[in-house]
């Protein structure tokens, strides 16, 4: 879509004052999906250069705001680590053809705060740190659980930039179990919940989100019963914190979120008990 507002594209390399108007671009698939009419410059990431994404010398994984679905699932693709299925079944869960894939970023999803962003579910799930970087240069890290607060709501400040994702060394060691669903094939997710194990202390996380206004992780330290399990996700998501819109109604979306809860739990304790 033309965006008819837009006056001015300016190269993000060369810093200039943060003003009214102002956005970040990074692959644009949102931003020229539908009108924009308070925009008028565009800050365009694309030439900065940042390697999509690195694994550093404590097993941590680094991803770039700007890295791009396809690239990360290329990557995971000849990632040796016992959560590298997680990223494929993520990338997957996009409502996108080839050409979303190859435009479309980590950051953007991120940015756009859509409880469907299946880049939130797989960087929440993964107990994942962002890298924010303000106007003036100071910098703070978050994580994903508590970046997104509301159904497109972030805790962003005027112009600041997501730099990047950090997922621990510790969250790819777990094994991971997965579960999607949408009220019609290949659909937006309604639901989308991830679970880990930690083969080092067995402590079992569920990530909730899609179904939910902002991602919840529920951390025990050990594997719960199937009623502690409920209960936790009752206590966590209040009654106004289901998700509702056309693609799924909050009681679906709460009454799937717990069958597949529960399925992630007895197939992770189950394969821990082998």
């Amino acid at each position: 879509m033309d965006l008819n507002t837009v006056m001015e594209i300016r190269d993000a390399r060369h810093p200039a004052p943060w003003r009214p108007g102002d956005a970040w671009l990074g692959g644009g698939t949102y931003l020229f999906s539908e009108p924009q009419p308070h925009l008028r410059r565009l800050v365009d990431l694309s030439r900065t250069g940042w390697i999509p994404v690195q694994q550093h010398l404590d097993g941590s994984l680094e991803i770039a705001a700007t890295c791009t679905v396809a690239e990360l699932s290329a990557f995971a693709k000849g990632l040796a680590a016992e959560a590298a299925p997680l990223f494929e079944q993520c990338c997957r869960a996009f409502l996108a053809s080839f050409k979303i894939w190859n435009m479309a970023t980590v950051g953007g999803n991120l940015g756009n705060g859509l409880p469907a962003g299946p880049m939130i579910s797989l960087t929440a799930g993964l107990d994942g740190e962002c890298l924010l970087i303000a106007q003036e240069g100071s910098r703070r890290r978050i994580r994903v659980v508590d970046f997104i607060t509301g159904a497109g709501c972030k805790i962003l400040t005027e112009g600041e930039l997501i730099r990047s994702v950090t997922l621990p060394a510790r969250a790819l060691a777990c094994r991971t179990a997965f579960r999607q669903a949408s009220l019609y094939g290949l659909g937006r997710s309604g639901v989308l919940i991830i679970g880990t194990l930690d083969p080092l202390d067995d402590s079992l996380a569920v990530t909730i989100t899609a179904s939910t206004v902002r991602p919840f992780r529920l951390w025990f330290p050990l594997p719960p019963t199937g009623e502690a399990l409920r209960s936790a996700i009752g206590s966590a998501v209040a009654d106004d914190e289901w998700f509702d819109d056309i693609h799924g109604l909050p009681d679906w979306r709460r009454h799937m979120t717990y069958r597949y809860a529960e399925e992630i739990r007895q197939e992770l304790t189950q394969q821990e008990a082998r």
